[in-house]
């Protein structure tokens, strides 16, 4: 009687690659598609897998799509992308903008984050400019307007139009600091 075995997760992943479970319908092929790779390099990372018996639940080693930059450029450092990472989610996370980090990492589609694949984070953004006596700075967020600010921290619009001198209501940044009157 045969019994069918699972290949034991590997330990840990080769540099370059990242450990990935074998979903229902995976082949090699469907998974260099999916991460842009090719059959032979994750072949070549997983020496004694036999692609024609992948089972669900193995444990494979996928060849990450941008191989880790030598350096990063003074004022950034490198990070590894994680499940679920989206440039915003990064921002929000190391206090930077999104329009940063797209800087710091031209050719790299934000749409297209793999897993393991290594970016370039901007160091946090420190507050663009100084507040007034009797505010607080305030970075603004997906969805804000003076409007709900206002409704937010119970003060007029009036408020933080003088708090505000020179930013235009009608186009907030996100990422941008605002002066929050107390």
């Amino acid at each position: 009687m045969c019994i069918p075995t699972v290949t034991p997760p590997p330990t840990t992943c080769p540099p370059g690659t990242f450990a990935y479970t074998i979903q229902a319908g995976d082949t090699f092929y469907s998974l260099a598609q999916r991460f842009h790779t090719t059959v032979e390099a994750i072949q070549a990372a997983n020496p004694g897998v036999d692609p024609t018996k992948l089972q669900v639940g193995q444990v494979i080693c996928i060849p990450t799509v941008t191989p880790p930059p030598t350096t990063c450029p003074p004022g950034t450092f490198a990070y590894t992308i994680q499940a679920g990472d989206t440039f915003y989610t990064l921002a929000q996370r190391f206090h930077t903008t999104v329009e940063a980090i797209q800087a710091a990492n031209p050719g790299v589609d934000p749409r297209r984050l793999q897993v393991g694949q290594v970016i370039c984070i901007p160091e946090a953004t420190p507050p663009s400019r100084t507040c007034p006596p009797h505010t607080f700075p305030y970075t603004v967020q997906p969805g804000d307007t003076f409007f709900r600010l206002s409704q937010r921290f119970g003060v007029s619009i009036q408020a933080l139009l003088q708090a505000n001198p020179g930013v235009d209501p009608n186009r907030l940044q996100v990422g941008s600091t605002l002066c929050i009157p107390f």
